[in-house]
């Protein structure tokens, strides 16, 4: 505790006197501080992004397999690091670990920040003596976990754009143009052919409920994610994923990649069985992994082998079962997981790749039909309107 002498208390009433003259300084260091602390806790909540934390396990790796102690590698880590709220982290990180604590539990108090595999793998670095091989590892699995989920985004990006700007150019049309040719339609006296009286009825519908629709949408969706939250909305969500047409096949193969990359990294790394499937269950965000592996942990415990729950199990493929128990019978089984997580990635990239090439023509194709039906519908009464004129001639 602070002890004020005369002299500070003299220092503090010289400086509020300054402060009350030309109060910038004070109020420019108040500004900090109050950033500082929101910034302070935001990290106990802060969700780090996977590509961020691939990084910064990428370079403690480096820095040491090149000898440096934790501590200075952290504290590297902390001066370079371009995220305020990370940074903050880490030196919360650097302070327990120099007041005598272990690096996985000082990494356990940001639970968000870090994830399970990444504490889990940690604390079997301690436990081997090999830090910086298994940082290593699970750099490089980030990195390939990363790279995957960027080809899918990018391959996502097109159709989803081109689809919102439809969407918005229907809504457009429908409010906006189709009112103007309505009115105009209205002084010719004769009734209307049936697509164009259609598009005329959905733009009134349109324009005197476009409130009520945009609140619909938004109970619509809230209820989803009420529904999704759940136990039984998660597994129904889950399952619908994995069925679904054209993107159902590209979702099982990631999720079977991750499945095996994630479970040969934790067993090389010397990580107990059950912990590894325990790890890989919480990580998979799939509930049919999540019921495999529980059942896996409940064979494996009584003497079993992984592959005879995989054999019986239908969400896992022919292939990586016989792989599975290839690996089993050679004292490999890490070594097939990883082959068999390189095979899924290449598939899956090779999925991407095709639904890219095949989604292209498919969205011109619709929006060609949408727009130009559109088009032709409002112009249809004008081109019969010409052909009456044109016979009265």
């Amino acid at each position: 505790m602070a002890i004020i002498t005369p002299a500070s208390s003299g220092s503090a009433t010289a400086a509020r006197q300054k402060a009350s003259k030309g109060g910038k300084p004070n109020f420019t260091q108040a500004q900090a501080l109050a950033k500082q602390k929101a910034l302070e806790k935001k990290a106990k909540k802060y969700k780090l992004p996977l590509g961020e934390l691939a990084v910064f396990t990428q370079q403690l790796a480096s820095l040491l397999t090149a000898g440096l102690p934790l501590v200075q590698c952290l504290e590297a880590l902390q001066d370079q690091t371009e995220d305020p709220v990370f940074r903050i982290i880490i030196r919360d990180v650097r302070n327990d670990i120099s007041s005598g604590n272990s690096f996985s539990s000082a990494v356990k108090k940001f639970p968000n920040a870090f994830n399970t595999l990444f504490i889990s793998m940690i604390e079997a670095g301690e436990a081997s003596g090999g830090l910086a091989e298994i940082l290593g590892k699970v750099a490089s699995y980030f990195e390939a976990s990363v790279k995957l989920t960027k080809k899918v985004k990018s391959a996502m990006t097109y159709p989803i754009a081109v689809i919102g700007l439809a969407i918005a150019l229907v809504n457009v049309l429908l409010i906006f143009v189709i009112p103007v040719f309505a009115a105009m339609f209205d002084d010719f006296g004769a009734k209307l052919p049936a697509p164009t009286q259609f598009l005329i009825d959905l733009s009134d519908f349109l324009k005197a409920n476009f409130f009520y629709l945009l609140i619909g949408c938004y109970a619509v969706y809230w209820l989803t994610n009420r529904f999704i939250s759940t136990p039984k909305g998660r597994r129904v969500k889950d399952q619908f994923l994995v069925r679904a047409p054209i993107f159902g096949n590209l979702i099982h193969k990631i999720a079977l990649s991750r499945f095996c990359r994630t479970y040969a990294t934790l067993i090389r790394s010397g990580v107990p069985i059950l912990r590894t499937l325990e790890i890989v269950s919480s990580a998979s965000n799939k509930v049919q992994i999540e019921d495999a592996c529980q059942e896996i942990a409940r064979h494996v415990s009584q003497g079993g082998q992984v592959s005879e729950v995989l054999a019986v199990n239908p969400f896992f493929p022919p292939m990586m079962k016989h792989m599975v128990k290839a690996g089993e019978s050679t004292g490999n089984v890490d070594g097939m997981m990883t082959k068999i997580s390189d095979f899924y990635d290449v598939e899956a990239e090779a999925t991407v790749a095709s639904l890219t090439s095949l989604i292209e023509p498919m969205l011109i194709v619709f929006l060609g039909v949408v727009v130009g039906g559109i088009v032709m519908a409002m112009f249809l009464p004008i081109f019969q309107l010409g052909a009456v004129a044109g016979g009265l001639q």
